[in-house]
Order: C-alpha cells, then structure tokens, then sequence
C-alpha cells in the first residue's frame, strides 16, 4: 500500500510504501505553499479564509482555535499557489497543546516556499512577537510581515511600529475586508519562478480541499423513461466504475481516537493527538492512495450535545463536522468499546445516516478490553451484568452494538486499536467494498424480474395500507436511490419499506449504503 501526501507543499508528491519505508518521488507539477503563521488571535483564519476564497477554517474572539495545519488552493494574477494555516505560535508555552502546534507549525514551515507573519496591529508589539521574527529569518525563506486589523486609512500610520522586527516586507492589511491583500501577493507572486519553469497547475490530487464529489445520473427518473428501460433487458452495466477519490469522515463523540485512527491510516503525525477532548477543531484531511484508488480521510471535530458546547469555537467545530460529514461518501463512525454505544454515539450515526453517507462501525480501544486494562461498558444495569461474564467476546458486544444502533444493520463493523494499528489494515478492503456499493446501478429490467420473485404476502403491513407495485427501477447512485410506481399515492408503511429494502439487500447486497425507496402513483 501507498500513502501520497496530498502536495501540501506543491513539491513532488511523495508516496510512502508501508512495506519497505521508503520514499518514492513522483515528478508533478510544482506548487508554492504559502505558510501564514503567527501568534494566536491576530487573524491568521481570517486570512486563510480570505486567501482561498471559502470558511475553511473556523474563526472567532476566542484566541488558540485553530490547532492543526490547514491547506487549500488560491490562485493570484494567475499563478495557482497553495496556503497552509497554523496555530497560534507562542515560542516559550511548554504546555502540551502549544507544544504540539508549534511542532505542526514547524511542519508547515519546512514545506513552505513563503512565510507571512500575521501580527495585531491594534496591539502593541510584544517580546513574543520578536521572538518569533527571530526564529523565521533564521530560516532564510522570503519573509512578510502583515500587519493586521488596519481597517482605514487612519490607522494606516500604526504599523510603523512593526519596523522593529527587522523585517523590510511589510503590509498593513485588512483581513476581514481585503483591504491591502493584493499588495502582499503581489510581492509573493514576485518571488516565484518564472511561469516556464513553474506550471502552477494543480493536480487532480491538489483539488480544493472542499470541492464537491460529483453525482452520476443526478436527476431521478421520469415515468416514461422508466417505462422505456422496462424494453431494455440489461442494456446498463451492473455497476458504476468508482470516482476517481472517495471522500471518508473520521466522525465520533469526542476523545474515541479519530486523531489516532487519521494518523494510523496516513502514516503521518497530521492530527495533533492528546487525552483532551476537543482537541481538533477545524475539519482537517489528508490523501491516501491505494492500488490505484485515492481515499480523502477527513478527519471531524468531535460532535458533542447542544448542551455541553460552551465556547463559540466547540459550537462551530460541531456545525463544521455535520457539515464535511454530508460532503463525504463514506463515514467511519468510531465507538470507544470501553464506554459502550451512547445516546449520542446513535445521534451522531443518524446524522449519517439521514443524509445518506454510507457507513462502517469502528469499535476502537479494543486492546484496552482485551488485556484488561479497562472493562467494555453497556448502558442497561442487566447488560452489564452479562457482560461481567463474557467481558471480551465480541460476539456479545457486537450483539449489544447492533441493538443500539438498529438501523445501521446494513454497516460493516470492525474491532481496531488505532492506538498499536491492529486491524487497521483492514479498513481499506473495507472502503474499497463499500464504495463499489455505494455506485452499484441496478438494470430496470433485472430489478422488475426481482420483483416477481418477492412474496410482499410476508410483509407485515395492514391491508388498507398496501400497495400494488407495478414496477421498479433504479434513478440514482450514492446512495441507491429506488422509484417504486404504484397504484395507490400514498407514504409506504414502515414495515413495507423495511421488508421490501431487506428483500432487495439480500438479492443485490448494497453492503454498507443506505438504500432510498420512495413511492409514486401510476395514474
């Protein structure tokens, strides 16, 4: 297997193999990375967001929301470049969580063609700050100073000031109004190789970070086009030829090991990990590319109850990881066997769930039951007492799981410690499965020659509320989506959709998707 760093820094792509741990360079085309640091509330996000044209990054009062390095594309009087965001850097901090965003800092720095200090213009300027210059002219790459937060012309005279920290390119910027952005670029874009040697292209693999994957046949099926393909015996492929990535999100209640899992799937240091919950905020994502088949990991801000979000930053984190959870095509849904299925384990799996990703249950923390260290917990008093007799068979537990979590049924369920990677390995043939199903298209002809097949008399369902089924076909992909034309224009009673959706996984599969059924009258 392959791990392709997704060319943060626009320098050749460098694919890890896990089998010899060597670096393998691929010639692509080459793209700037512009590093935008500084100390923590001055408006880097501000920045970023402005530079890439998007809210990639979560802005708000509170200082040190953003932790782990952020990337995306922007592009200026034509030459495409990328920008990396950092956490606030304060060199002398030695708690954990500023060590650990100096070092993805340093990171960043290292991969960057160009460096822009982002400090408060408002502010007056501080031993930090001084210390920081130092340490980013040692490095020796193009260095500017923006001197945030000047919004009109008069307090354009506040960055005299700035002067001192020995650096000659200087720009009081506005990042919020764009005020004295194109002055920066301008003198960033002076620096770059000649567009002749420099492409400045992205690669298929360098897309934006937020571009959407594209639906196949979007529309649903008219009537009369259904009628047609009723003439057309197996005139479609049984299945669609998979997207070129495959977007997957990390999602779980806070502290479940998504971080970990990131790491353990990208072979890299990406996510900053630590025992505290609610450490990563902004969605962050990295590339990983398998015999032939890309897979965007994105890893989610843990999702928490309305009621135990207390900074404006948890709140938007939790917004942000709904929201890249509907971009994506698959979720991992991490449990952490030692706590057991929670309410909110099944909150958060119904958002999945509702909007049609598909799924794969991740029981992680695994090791920890195994080995004794910590006891799998159930909710239910009588549960747990079962459980005290047989603590580590998953069969049990994946029995307790599955009571929980009813309508995931059709999810594949895998026990891992992201921690030691056990079993990790096996995620991939999972991804790979569940995406091919996700695709899958069903010819018209072989789904009403299905039809005739099913006994509907097994349905539990009142008999004023059945319908008759004409005939069936297949209007969409990601997720399979089912037109059933009917005689009656009524909603399908639960149990016939469920009876009818479980008929149609035991012929066809659909491992891992959920599956639409929606009714329409004939007339």
């Amino acid at each position: 297997m392959t791990i392709a760093k997704s060319n943060s820094s626009g320098e050749a792509t460098r694919v890890f193999s896990r089998r010899s741990g060597q670096a393998v360079t691929r010639q692509e085309a080459k793209v700037p990375l512009l590093a935008i640091v500084g100390r923590p509330n001055v408006g880097k996000s501000t920045l970023f967001n402005r530079l890439v044209g998007s809210r990639r990054a979560i802005v708000g009062d509170e200082p040190g929301i953003t932790r782990d390095r952020l990337y995306g594309d922007s592009e200026w009087r034509g030459r495409a470049f990328r920008v990396v965001d950092t956490g606030g850097i304060v060199p002398d901090d030695k708690d954990f969580i500023p060590a650990e965003i100096l070092r993805q800092a340093r990171v960043a720095l290292r991969e960057a063609a160009a460096i822009v200090m982002v400090v408060d213009g408002r502010t007056e300027l501080a031993a930090p700050d001084l210390e920081l210059a130092r340490l980013l002219r040692i490095t020796g790459k193009p260095l500017y100073i923006a001197v945030n937060k000047i919004d009109s012309d008069k307090q354009v005279g506040l960055e005299g000031d700035f002067h001192r920290l020995g650096v000659n390119e200087l720009f009081p910027i506005s990042a919020e109004h764009g005020r004295g952005i194109d002055d920066l670029l301008d003198a960033f874009v002076a620096t770059l190789p000649p567009a002749e040697e420099n492409s400045n292209q992205l690669t298929t693999e360098d897309t934006e970070d937020t571009k959407e994957t594209t639906t196949v046949d979007g529309e649903m099926v008219k009537e009369d086009q259904a009628i047609e393909e009723l003439a057309v015996e197996e005139s479609r492929p049984t299945t669609t030829p998979p997207t070129t990535e495959v977007k997957v999100a990390i999602i779980g209640h806070p502290n479940v090991g998504k971080s970990t899992l990131l790491n353990q799937l990208t072979g890299t240091s990406r996510a900053i990990v630590s025992p505290i919950p609610g450490t990563t905020r902004d969605a962050i994502d990295e590339l990983v590319e398998r015999d032939g088949q890309r897979f965007r990991f994105i890893d989610t801000a843990g999702i928490r109850r309305k009621g135990k979000t207390h900074l404006m930053a948890e709140k938007l984190s939790v917004v942000m990881a709904r929201k890249h959870l509907e971009e994506a095509d698959i979720a991992l849904l991490v449990i952490d066997a030692t706590e057991g299925v929670s309410a909110l384990d099944a909150t958060i799996a119904g958002y999945a769930h509702e909007s049609g990703r598909s799924m794969i249950i991740l029981i992680n923390k695994w090791d920890l039951v195994t080995t004794g260290k910590k006891r799998a917990i159930s909710q239910a008093r009588a549960a747990r007492i079962q459980d005290s007799k047989r603590p580590n068979d998953q069969n049990l537990y994946l029995q307790r799981l599955r009571g929980a979590l009813k309508f995931l049924n059709y999810a594949p369920a895998l026990f891992i410690s992201a921690s030691t990677g056990k079993n990790v390995e096996k995620i991939f043939p999972l991804l790979e499965e569940v995406a091919r199903e996700r695709r899958k298209r069903i010819g018209t002809g072989e789904m009403n020659r299905f039809l005739k097949t099913v006994d509907f008399e097994r349905a539990s369902v009142p008999m004023r509320q059945r319908v008759k089924i004409l005939y069936m076909t297949q209007a969409n992909i990601a997720p399979p989506t089912f037109i059933l034309f009917t005689d009656r224009a009524v909603q399908l009673h639960f149990s016939y959709q469920r009876f009818l959706e479980n008929q149609i996984r035991h012929a066809f599969g659909f491992v891992g998707t959920p599956i639409w059924i929606k009714n329409r009258a004939r007339d």
